[in-house]
């Protein structure tokens, strides 16, 4: 009896089953979404800040090396790092068949706010660190408080680019030309710069040069040393 009247219970309720399995359906699905924006944030803040690197770490080397001071050095960074983190996206554009002047609207639409953002957060971590924005190129604090003040940034413009892939605006704007049909003619020779060889050049770059830095200051020091040791050897002879 127990038995049929349960049996009845599900002849008589599908829609109960039918609701709870579409409940289960839609949490999935937000699920997927949600891990789907976190993935797709992550990309477009390793995108934008490597164009921020490339932009940042040119332009101080370029007013350390021509004199400029230190306020005019650090626009000429920012600007370059607006130019090629806004040229870093519009590539893949281009290359989907976009014109210029709709990429470069796209763009702007897209990585102004991540990049701003960055910008803010990097130029405030240097400005913080003792001695970080009057280092040189050969000084090993400029090259940790470029690594400190880039992971801040990533970190700063991350929820950024979050809140608003999720609402379908910032980098999830460029994601629809993603993956478009193979490019031909001359825009086959757009290069197609994947986020992780960027990501992996810079690593290696801004390593390459922490090691150039420390080896510099390590040769200095033993001149130091030997020049010192020379000068006593030299006054402990005449005094003999």
């Amino acid at each position: 009896m127990a038995s049929t009247s349960h049996g009845q219970h599900h002849e008589t309720n599908p829609t109960h089953h039918e609701s709870h399995q579409g409940a289960q359906d839609h949490q999935a699905h937000q699920g997927h979404d949600m891990g789907g924006t976190r993935s797709m944030a992550l990309s477009a803040t390793l995108h934008c800040l490597t164009g921020c690197a490339i932009g940042e770490i040119a332009g101080l080397m370029i007013g350390t090396a021509i004199g400029l001071a230190t306020g005019w050095t650090i626009v000429l960074a920012v600007s370059l790092a607006f130019l090629f983190g806004y040229a870093l996206s519009t590539l893949p554009l281009l290359k989907a068949g976009l014109g210029l002047g709709a990429a470069l609207s796209v763009v702007l639409a897209a990585d102004t706010l991540s990049i701003a953002t960055m910008e803010v957060v990097d130029n405030a971590v240097m400005a913080v660190i003792p001695g970080a924005m009057d280092a040189g190129l050969v000084n090993p604090v400029f090259w940790v408080s470029m690594m400190i003040a880039l992971t801040a940034a990533f970190f700063a413009a991350y929820p950024v680019n979050r809140f608003l892939m999720a609402r379908g605006k910032g980098h999830a704007l460029t994601h629809e030309y993603h993956g478009a049909e193979a490019a031909t003619g001359a825009r086959r020779f757009i290069p197609s710069l994947a986020t992780s060889t960027l990501v992996g050049v810079i690593v290696a770059f801004m390593l390459g040069g922490l090691v150039v830095s420390v080896a510099a200051e390590l040769g200095e020091d033993t001149d130091d040393a030997g020049a010192g040791g020379g000068h006593a050897l030299s006054s402990t002879t005449r005094h003999g």
